[in-house]
């Protein structure tokens, strides 16, 4: 059989940082873990599922004792601005009340939609969901991740494709996707097309290159990673 482990996961403290940064007591964290969910629940219903989409990719959430922290990739930053800053104020609100705490949000720009494995997901999804023919769909997605430079990519849909009685699954792969090395950057992303037929799961790997070759931000972020794991050894 074949073992499957999620490509986040895998690299998880070697390559990859964690996505909610903060230290709590026993008694505290499980408090803590569930407001981090409802945080992201929210800001995705908001901010990805309600149109015009904002195309955010990734939560990252940090705590200090008296602040909360929250971190926005979006390929599209004007839409979570808002005019005058006005729509980012907004969410502050709404979070400091469901939270009770202090919230800053910051945003950052994905500067290449096509390599992000989310953006990808959620593009594919949306397109499925307009019934679009799925064959040229994945096609056209996974040839314009190779030509925005990935070094390979991967997408798979599953579910009742074209509306047929059986569900069945169907991928495309171009270039290399060496899952199983550490130091390989793998982008991971999945996403849900909600159709009047059922629903449709399309994941996406998208394959960068090593992480030798990566950009300084990477680089440094990927150091933490490991010096945060060395520390739980």
């Amino acid at each position: 059989m074949g073992q499957k482990t999620h490509p986040f996961g895998f690299r998880l403290g070697v390559t990859e940082a964690h996505r909610s940064r903060w230290y709590a007591p026993k008694a505290l964290y499980g408090e803590l873990l569930i407001e981090d969910e409802r945080i992201r629940k929210y800001l995705d219903q908001r901010l990805n599922r309600t149109p015009p989409n904002a195309a955010v990719s990734d939560i990252i959430i940090e705590r200090t004792r008296e602040e909360l922290k929250i971190i926005l990739k979006t390929a599209r930053p004007g839409l979570v601005i808002g005019p005058k800053g006005a729509e980012v104020d907004r969410m502050n609100e709404e979070l400091q009340y469901m939270t009770g705490r202090k919230v800053s949000i910051s945003i950052i720009e994905v500067k290449n939609p096509d390599l992000n494995a989310q953006l990808v997901a959620e593009s594919v999804a949306e397109q499925l969901s307009k019934r679009m023919s799925f064959r040229r769909v994945i096609k056209n997605r996974a040839e314009s991740v190779m030509s925005a430079g990935g070094q390979g990519v991967r997408i798979l849909i599953s579910g009742r494709l074209g509306g047929a009685e059986m569900s069945r699954k169907l991928d495309v792969r171009l270039g290399s996707l060496p899952l199983s090395t550490l130091q390989a950057n793998v982008d991971y992303g999945f996403a849900e097309a909600r159709t009047t037929y059922g629903v449709i799961g399309v994941k996406t790997w998208i394959y960068k290159g090593p992480y030798t070759a990566q950009s300084e931000e990477e680089q440094s972020r990927a150091a933490g990673a490991q010096a945060r794991a060395r520390g739980r050894r």
